[in-house]
Protein backbone atom coordinates (compact mmCIF):
# COMPACT_ATOMS: atom_id res chain seq x y z
CA UNK A 1 0.00 0.00 0.00
CA UNK A 2 1.29 3.43 -0.88
CA UNK A 3 1.58 6.49 1.59
CA UNK A 4 -2.01 8.21 -0.20
CA UNK A 5 -3.21 4.50 0.26
CA UNK A 6 -3.00 2.90 -3.36
CA UNK A 7 -2.75 -1.31 -3.26
CA UNK A 8 0.47 -1.86 -5.36
CA UNK A 9 1.71 -5.14 -6.24
CA UNK A 10 4.78 -6.49 -7.24
CA UNK A 11 7.64 -9.25 -6.58
CA UNK A 12 10.14 -9.29 -3.83
CA UNK A 13 13.48 -11.78 -5.52
CA UNK A 14 16.04 -13.00 -2.92
CA UNK A 15 19.67 -12.52 -4.50
CA UNK A 16 21.06 -15.71 -6.07
CA UNK A 17 23.07 -16.60 -4.16
CA UNK A 18 22.11 -14.62 -1.05
CA UNK A 19 23.46 -11.28 -0.45
CA UNK A 20 21.53 -10.17 2.70
CA UNK A 21 22.49 -6.84 3.34
CA UNK A 22 21.72 -5.03 -0.07
CA UNK A 23 17.98 -4.37 -2.20
CA UNK A 24 17.48 -3.22 -5.67
CA UNK A 25 14.47 -0.80 -5.69
CA UNK A 26 13.24 -1.16 -9.18
CA UNK A 27 11.07 1.16 -10.89
CA UNK A 28 9.26 0.25 -14.65
CA UNK A 29 9.10 2.83 -17.28
CA UNK A 30 5.84 3.64 -18.75
CA UNK A 31 3.53 0.84 -20.09
CA UNK A 32 5.47 -1.87 -18.62
CA UNK A 33 4.94 -4.22 -15.29
CA UNK A 34 6.94 -6.30 -13.71
CA UNK A 35 5.83 -9.20 -15.19
CA UNK A 36 6.51 -8.40 -18.66
CA UNK A 37 9.46 -10.28 -20.00
CA UNK A 38 11.95 -8.46 -20.63
CA UNK A 39 11.68 -6.42 -17.18
CA UNK A 40 11.61 -9.41 -15.16
CA UNK A 41 14.78 -10.35 -17.15
CA UNK A 42 16.38 -6.94 -15.89
CA UNK A 43 15.01 -8.15 -12.15
CA UNK A 44 16.52 -11.45 -12.27
CA UNK A 45 19.89 -9.89 -13.48
CA UNK A 46 19.82 -7.84 -10.72
CA UNK A 47 19.23 -10.28 -8.21
CA UNK A 48 22.10 -11.95 -8.82
CA UNK A 49 23.78 -9.11 -6.82
CA UNK A 50 21.11 -8.40 -4.15
CA UNK A 51 17.66 -8.52 -3.23
CA UNK A 52 15.09 -6.98 -5.36
CA UNK A 53 11.94 -5.33 -4.57
CA UNK A 54 9.66 -4.07 -7.88
CA UNK A 55 6.34 -2.74 -7.49
CA UNK A 56 3.88 -2.38 -10.39
CA UNK A 57 3.39 2.05 -10.68
CA UNK A 58 -0.47 2.80 -10.22
CA UNK A 59 -2.34 2.22 -12.95
CA UNK A 60 0.03 -0.37 -14.49
CA UNK A 61 -0.02 -4.27 -13.80
CA UNK A 62 -1.51 -5.32 -10.81
CA UNK A 63 -1.43 -2.47 -8.86
CA UNK A 64 -4.46 -0.26 -8.35
CA UNK A 65 -4.86 3.31 -8.85
CA UNK A 66 -4.82 5.51 -11.89
CA UNK A 67 -1.46 6.50 -13.72
CA UNK A 68 -0.15 10.14 -13.12
CA UNK A 69 2.49 9.39 -15.68
CA UNK A 70 5.72 10.21 -12.92
CA UNK A 71 3.99 12.66 -10.29
CA UNK A 72 2.16 10.97 -7.42
CA UNK A 73 4.31 7.50 -8.39
CA UNK A 74 6.74 9.03 -6.07
CA UNK A 75 4.79 7.63 -3.12
CA UNK A 76 4.93 4.06 -5.01
CA UNK A 77 8.68 3.81 -5.32
CA UNK A 78 8.75 5.09 -1.36
CA UNK A 79 6.51 1.76 -0.23
CA UNK A 80 9.11 -0.05 -1.96
CA UNK A 81 11.80 1.70 -0.43
CA UNK A 82 10.01 1.32 2.74
CA UNK A 83 9.06 -2.52 2.63
CA UNK A 84 12.85 -3.39 1.47
CA UNK A 85 13.81 -1.27 4.88
CA UNK A 86 11.34 -3.57 6.77
CA UNK A 87 12.50 -6.72 4.94
CA UNK A 88 15.96 -5.88 6.48
CA UNK A 89 17.97 -4.84 4.52
CA UNK A 90 20.73 -2.70 5.32
CA UNK A 91 21.33 -0.75 1.93
CA UNK A 92 18.58 0.29 0.11
CA UNK A 93 19.15 1.54 -3.61
CA UNK A 94 16.61 2.65 -6.29
CA UNK A 95 16.81 1.90 -10.09
CA UNK A 96 14.61 3.76 -12.20
CA UNK A 97 14.11 3.39 -15.76
CA UNK A 98 12.97 6.15 -17.92
CA UNK A 99 9.24 7.08 -16.21
CA UNK A 100 11.01 5.05 -13.14
CA UNK A 101 13.58 6.81 -13.70
CA UNK A 102 12.30 10.48 -13.21
CA UNK A 103 10.52 8.75 -10.21
CA UNK A 104 13.85 7.43 -8.75
CA UNK A 105 15.09 11.57 -9.14
CA UNK A 106 12.15 12.95 -8.07
CA UNK A 107 12.32 10.50 -5.01
CA UNK A 108 15.83 11.16 -3.89
CA UNK A 109 15.39 14.14 -4.62
CA UNK A 110 12.62 15.12 -2.35
CA UNK A 111 11.38 12.23 -0.26
CA UNK A 112 12.43 12.76 3.52
CA UNK A 113 13.57 8.89 3.46
CA UNK A 114 15.89 8.72 0.11
CA UNK A 115 18.09 5.31 -0.95
CA UNK A 116 21.12 5.30 0.02
CA UNK A 117 22.15 5.28 -3.92
CA UNK A 118 20.39 5.75 -7.01
CA UNK A 119 20.72 5.14 -10.69
CA UNK A 120 18.39 6.40 -13.24
CA UNK A 121 18.85 4.61 -16.87
CA UNK A 122 17.01 6.55 -19.71
CA UNK A 123 15.90 9.45 -17.74
CA UNK A 124 13.81 12.89 -19.02
CA UNK A 125 15.57 15.68 -17.62
CA UNK A 126 11.58 17.27 -18.01
CA UNK A 127 8.25 17.08 -19.19
CA UNK A 128 6.35 17.02 -22.09
CA UNK A 129 9.38 15.33 -24.48
CA UNK A 130 7.65 15.56 -28.03
CA UNK A 131 11.30 16.11 -30.34
CA UNK A 132 11.28 12.55 -30.79
CA UNK A 133 8.63 10.16 -33.03
CA UNK A 134 8.55 7.88 -29.73
CA UNK A 135 7.35 10.29 -27.45
CA UNK A 136 4.78 12.06 -30.05
CA UNK A 137 3.45 8.81 -29.52
CA UNK A 138 3.12 8.84 -25.87
CA UNK A 139 1.69 12.29 -26.39
CA UNK A 140 -1.52 11.22 -28.30
CA UNK A 141 -1.94 8.40 -25.69
CA UNK A 142 -2.03 11.01 -22.81
CA UNK A 143 -4.00 13.94 -24.39
CA UNK A 144 -6.72 12.35 -27.13
CA UNK A 145 -9.41 10.53 -26.24
CA UNK A 146 -8.89 7.93 -28.33
CA UNK A 147 -5.24 7.46 -27.03
CA UNK A 148 -6.61 7.14 -23.33
CA UNK A 149 -8.43 3.82 -24.47
CA UNK A 150 -5.54 2.67 -26.94
CA UNK A 151 -3.46 2.85 -23.42
CA UNK A 152 -5.59 0.77 -21.54
CA UNK A 153 -5.75 -1.66 -24.17
CA UNK A 154 -1.91 -1.63 -23.49
CA UNK A 155 -2.55 -2.29 -19.79
CA UNK A 156 -2.48 1.20 -18.52
CA UNK A 157 -5.22 3.30 -16.70
CA UNK A 158 -4.60 6.95 -17.02
CA UNK A 159 -5.75 9.73 -14.50
CA UNK A 160 -6.73 12.60 -15.07
CA UNK A 161 -3.97 15.67 -16.73
CA UNK A 162 -2.10 17.67 -14.31
CA UNK A 163 -3.96 20.95 -12.82
CA UNK A 164 -0.31 21.59 -11.14
CA UNK A 165 2.57 19.76 -12.92
CA UNK A 166 4.84 18.49 -10.48
CA UNK A 167 8.92 19.06 -9.99
CA UNK A 168 10.56 18.10 -13.09
CA UNK A 169 13.64 16.04 -13.00
CA UNK A 170 16.02 18.75 -13.68
CA UNK A 171 14.51 20.81 -11.24
CA UNK A 172 15.20 18.58 -8.21
CA UNK A 173 18.16 16.74 -9.20
CA UNK A 174 20.42 18.90 -7.26
CA UNK A 175 18.97 17.95 -3.93
CA UNK A 176 20.21 14.27 -3.97
CA UNK A 177 23.39 15.04 -3.38
CA UNK A 178 25.30 13.62 -1.20
CA UNK A 179 23.38 10.66 -1.85
CA UNK A 180 25.64 8.80 -4.98
CA UNK A 181 23.73 9.50 -7.97
CA UNK A 182 24.69 7.69 -11.28
CA UNK A 183 22.84 8.72 -14.71
CA UNK A 184 22.68 6.03 -17.61
CA UNK A 185 21.85 6.84 -21.00
CA UNK A 186 22.56 5.04 -24.33
CA UNK A 187 23.67 6.83 -27.36
CA UNK A 188 20.71 5.95 -29.64
CA UNK A 189 17.58 6.20 -27.20
CA UNK A 190 14.87 7.32 -29.48
CA UNK A 191 12.54 8.47 -27.21
CA UNK A 192 14.95 11.05 -25.41
CA UNK A 193 18.18 12.00 -26.40
CA UNK A 194 21.24 11.74 -24.94
CA UNK A 195 21.39 15.47 -24.58
CA UNK A 196 18.71 14.78 -21.18
CA UNK A 197 21.21 12.95 -19.31
CA UNK A 198 24.06 15.32 -19.70
CA UNK A 199 21.36 18.24 -18.42
CA UNK A 200 20.74 16.01 -15.59
CA UNK A 201 24.51 15.40 -14.83
CA UNK A 202 25.22 19.16 -14.97
CA UNK A 203 22.53 20.04 -12.58
CA UNK A 204 23.13 17.42 -10.65
CA UNK A 205 26.52 18.80 -9.06
CA UNK A 206 28.48 16.60 -6.17
CA UNK A 207 30.28 13.67 -7.51
CA UNK A 208 27.05 12.47 -9.41
CA UNK A 209 28.14 9.71 -12.86
CA UNK A 210 27.55 10.21 -16.43
CA UNK A 211 27.53 6.91 -18.38
CA UNK A 212 26.68 7.73 -22.28
CA UNK A 213 26.07 4.32 -23.59
CA UNK A 214 27.39 3.57 -27.66
CA UNK A 215 24.74 1.71 -29.46
CA UNK A 216 22.09 1.53 -26.49
CA UNK A 217 18.58 2.49 -27.13
CA UNK A 218 15.81 3.48 -24.41
CA UNK A 219 14.96 1.82 -20.56
CA UNK A 220 14.35 -1.97 -19.86
CA UNK A 221 14.22 -3.50 -23.47
CA UNK A 222 17.40 -2.24 -24.58
CA UNK A 223 19.59 -3.56 -21.03
CA UNK A 224 22.40 -6.20 -21.10
CA UNK A 225 23.14 -9.00 -18.47
CA UNK A 226 26.81 -6.90 -18.83
CA UNK A 227 25.10 -3.10 -18.39
CA UNK A 228 22.98 -4.19 -15.38
CA UNK A 229 25.81 -6.15 -13.84
CA UNK A 230 27.68 -3.03 -14.08
CA UNK A 231 25.01 -0.64 -12.56
CA UNK A 232 24.30 -3.09 -9.64
CA UNK A 233 28.45 -3.52 -8.90
CA UNK A 234 28.44 1.04 -9.22
CA UNK A 235 25.66 1.03 -6.59
CA UNK A 236 27.00 -2.16 -4.74
CA UNK A 237 30.24 -0.15 -4.08
CA UNK A 238 28.82 3.21 -3.80
CA UNK A 239 27.19 2.50 -0.72
CA UNK A 240 29.86 -0.32 0.64
CA UNK A 241 31.71 0.47 3.91
CA UNK A 242 34.70 -1.19 2.19
CA UNK A 243 37.17 1.19 0.12
CA UNK A 244 36.25 1.25 -3.34
CA UNK A 245 37.99 2.44 -6.49
CA UNK A 246 35.58 5.45 -7.95
CA UNK A 247 35.53 4.95 -11.94
CA UNK A 248 34.98 7.48 -14.33
CA UNK A 249 32.51 7.75 -16.82
CA UNK A 250 35.19 6.81 -19.58
CA UNK A 251 35.66 3.64 -17.63
CA UNK A 252 32.41 2.84 -17.23
CA UNK A 253 32.06 2.65 -21.13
Amino acid sequence: MSHDAVPLHGVHVRSTPPAADLAFVVGHGFTNHVRKPFVARVLRRFARHGGVVALDFRGHGRSGGASTVGGDEVHDLAAGVSLARRLGYRRVVTVGFSMGASIALRHAGLHEDPPDAVAAVSAPSRWWVRETPAMRRVHWLLEQPHGRLAARALGVRLGAPWTTPPESPLEVVHRITPTPLLIVHGEQDHYFGPAHAVALHRAAGGDAELWLEPGVRHAESAMTPVLVDRIATWLDRRTSSEPEHHATAEEGR
